[in-house]
């Protein structure tokens, strides 16, 4: 996986990282004091600056700050994301971290690095405190109002009801007049004015009212006053924030848990002792020891002992891996009843979990097209609601209302309005998303999968590697003429030396499990998707592919009924043959056979019961890919495929209207994940497919494909609803307010209620966290 990284424990003050393509990077370490920033080779470098901003509001917030951030010198982009309150802005390397801050300062909002932000559970019970002073001052206040109902006629007196709304007004209102007076310093509009201006202008007309009746201050009668209504509108709204961001550090946890992984020290080999130091200041190449029970600090391989790795934070996979010499481990794991010496293959900004938090904060402050409309609605949405409740005192005034009357309908429409409801749809359902996604072992990077992934009709399956184990071993060998099995065994494993392939691998197992001498191999050229050509004691050999043969000349027609009984098998077959100057000769063929995983006609029936068509592409012979297809359920078999006509496959099927999701793992599928509409690798597989793909999964179980799938519609279908029942509560609540038919006091009940009912209508994604499969039902 090579995704661009911001891992949270290495130290970055700047937090500033370059924006990188999908090519060789360069480590430069320190570049005018921004730690680990990376540079593009032959790029002009374009830096990447996480901030935790605070303050935030409403989605006309996040169009603040947004503004400001790209009206800086040199910043290229700036997106907010209000659900998490993280900002991500790209820029030129001039520009510095105390810019980015000043600038949303100036918009009337805080910030800090994002490393550096701190918890808000301190914040949060501070309000809290400051919601149980509210709330004991306004149960009086608003507790007058049922007097009339067991027939006493009687209320507060005028100068202890402002005694009581006083302080509400002062320490609830506090926030709401700061974010309001920045709002409108800069020009803009956002709940805190609708909020700021409603209740003043209840409290403001019940001073009116009291200063119009200054015999009634101490009297048990005399005007009605509203100050009960500023008070409940203010101690609603803030209890509605402080659930509001409860909920929120919910839907976001899974992404803490991840960065809280990894332990923080690590005990490693120096000069012959076994020393603590920092987790982050490992290097590739330390020796580190891992105590039973203890987190594994770094990515590495296994030098000594047997234990077994609880990965399941990670992948998904409940059940602990083992882990032997030469076994992979992944930093931030859970090592079990065994001690190991690991030794460091990645540090700490390149480890597997480093990638992983860095794909789900990308994707996490993502946009999709849904939230950028909704963003230029929200920028409206304010200064329309401030000219409703104009328009509706106006009205009632017009109509020869009572100043009282028209206020009060003026002050509904304000506090009822709640763009909070809106600026939240999208981005609260996206971080709860991912992060189900991320615990549940599928890597989504960004927003817009999400939205691809829903509308997909078509999967595509690579066979070796992701259908199955990936592991073939020899089944048979069958030689031509009178010649020698192990002479055929002995003259192809030797020529497979110079390959990595997996059927290299087997052909020289099956020499080793022989006792086979191999002679020394000169001249090695692989032909990419037809074989390979060689030289083994002076002999030109030629293996591979049926098509290979007919290209070279070489008459094959001696084997071919063996072939296609080994072909009817399922077996992939390597033709081999020497070449003599412009003649050739058939040596044999060699059959290979590849276990499915367990797990693939599972696969394969989840995404059927979805309602999706399931395609296999390989380029294995079209016999043994159609017995394959098969085996696991599968119809359409595309066969005999070069690895550079696969994405022309991919293509093909999009032409005919299909969209298309390819899965594989492998470097011969990196084009055609990029060339299908969502790519999903395999998480064992290369770095170069876990870089084309859109989705990587992070454990070897094709199942995972129907869950990905599963996730994005329960995603999205929580954005639709999110943003139906925001529509409506404001398009339904606002004329019902502006008529009169609502009170200050419900209508901030409501709003309140409103934002909380998105949040909570959200979390019930967590229902999809449970350890069990996702079936298609779910």
């Amino acid at each position: 996986m090579s995704i661009t990284q911001s891992y949270p424990r290495t130290p970055q003050t700047a937090q500033a990282e370059p924006v990188e393509p999908k090519s060789a990077r360069l480590e430069s370490g320190d570049c005018d004091g921004r730690p680990n920033a990376r540079m593009e080779p032959a790029a002009v470098a374009t830096l990447r600056f996480d901030l935790q901003v605070s303050g935030m509001t409403c989605a006309s917030c996040v169009r603040s700050v947004e503004s400001s951030l790209t009206a800086v010198p040199g910043v290229t982009d700036a997106r907010v994301n209000f659900a998490t309150g993280r900002a991500r802005i790209s820029a030129g390397a001039a520009v510095t971290t105390p810019q980015l801050l000043q600038a949303v300062e100036e918009a009337g909002f805080s910030a800090r690095p994002a490393d550096e932000a701190r918890d808000a559970e301190g914040t949060q019970t501070r309000d809290w405190r400051i919601f149980t002073l509210c709330a004991a001052l306004t149960i009086p206040l608003v507790g007058q109002m049922a007097l009339p109902l067991i027939g006493i006629a009687a209320m507060i007196p005028p100068l202890v009801q402002l005694l009581l709304a006083t302080p509400v007004q002062v320490l609830a209102g506090a926030r709401f007049y700061r974010g309001a007076f920045a709002a409108l310093r800069h020009r803009q509009a956002n709940m805190d004015l609708l909020v700021a201006i409603g209740t003043s202008a209840a409290f403001g007309l019940s001073l009116w009212l009291m200063a119009s009746s200054p015999e009634t201050l101490f009297s048990f009668t005399g005007p009605h006053l509203y100050f009960e209504a500023a008070a409940a509108i203010l101690t609603l709204v803030l209890l509605g924030r402080l659930l509001e961001a409860r909920a929120r550090r919910h839907t976001s946890a899974a992404l803490r848990a991840l960065q809280e992984l990894r332990p923080d020290l690590a005990r490693v080999e120096r000069d012959g002792a076994v020393v603590e130091v920092p987790a982050t200041h490992l290097q590739v190449g330390d020796i580190v020891v891992v105590r039973p029970g203890e987190g594994i600090p770094a990515d590495g391989r296994v030098l000594e002992g047997e234990s077994e790795a609880d990965e399941s934070m990670l992948t998904g996979e409940s059940l602990p891996i083992d882990k032997l010499p030469e076994s992979k481990v992944i930093g931030g794991t859970l090592n079990g009843s065994g001690l190991l010496r690991v030794a460091v293959t990645a540090s700490a900004a390149q480890s597997a979990l480093a990638r992983i938090v860095a794909a789900m904060e990308s994707a996490q402050s993502d946009k999709p097209a849904v939230q950028r409309l909704v963003d230029r609605i929200s920028a409206v949405f304010v200064p329309a609601v401030v000219a409703l409740a104009v328009a509706a005192f106006t009205g009632w005034l017009l109509a020869g209302a009572a100043l009282s009357t028209a206020t009060l309908a003026a002050v509904s429409v304000l506090v009822i309005a709640c763009p909070c409801a809106l600026g939240l749809a999208t981005p609260i359902a996206i971080v709860m998303g991912t992060g189900v996604a991320a615990r549940r072992g599928v890597l989504i990077k960004d927003a817009e999968t999400l939205e691809r992934a829903r509308e997909i009709d078509t999967v595509v399956f690579d066979k070796t590697g992701t259908l199955t184990k990936g592991k073939p071993e020899v089944v048979a060998l069958v030689p031509a003429g009178e010649r020698e099995r192990s002479e055929l065994l002995r003259l192809a494993a030797a020529a497979q030396q110079g390959s990595e392939h997996p059927l290299a691998h087997a052909l020289r197992r099956a020499a080793s499990r022989e006792g086979l001498d191999l002679p020394r191999v000169v001249d090695f050229r692989a032909l990419p998707g037809r074989g390979l050509r060689a030289v083994v004691e002076g002999r030109s050999l030629l293996i591979g592919s049926r098509r290979l043969m007919a290209e070279q000349g070489v008459e094959a027609t001696v084997l071919e009924e063996a072939a296609r009984e080994q072909e009817t098998s399922g077996y992939s077959l390597a033709w081999v043959a020497e070449l003599r100057g412009q003649t050739s000769q058939l040596l044999g063929l060699v059959a290979f056979g590849d276990t499915p995983r367990s797990t693939s006609a599972d696969a394969v029936a989840d995404l059927k019961r979805l309602g999706l068509q399931v395609a296999l592409l390989s380029g294995d012979n079209r016999r043994a890919a159609e017995a394959m297809g098969k085996r696991l359920g599968i119809e359409q078999v595309i066969a005999e495929v070069l690895p550079e006509e696969k994405a022309a496959e991919i293509q093909r099927l999009r032409a005919a209207g299909r969209s298309v999701a390819m899965v594989g793992d492998g470097v011969n599928d990196a084009p055609a994940l990029a060339a299908a509409d969502l790519g999903l690798a395999m998480g064992e597989g290369s770095d170069v497919a876990l870089e084309a793909a859109s989705v990587a999964l992070l454990r070897s179980d094709p199942r995972l494909v129907a869950e990905a799938v599963v996730l994005a519609r329960a995603t999205r279908a929580k954005i639709r609803q999110n943003l139906f029942w925001a529509f409506i509560y404001n398009t339904a609540s606002l004329p019902l307010a502006a008529l009169g038919l609502l009170s200050p006091i419900v209508a901030g009940a409501a709003m309140a209620a409103s934002s909380i009912s998105v949040v909570g209508n959200t979390l019930l994604l967590g229902r999809l966290r449970r350890g069990r499969r996702l079936l298609p039902s779910d």
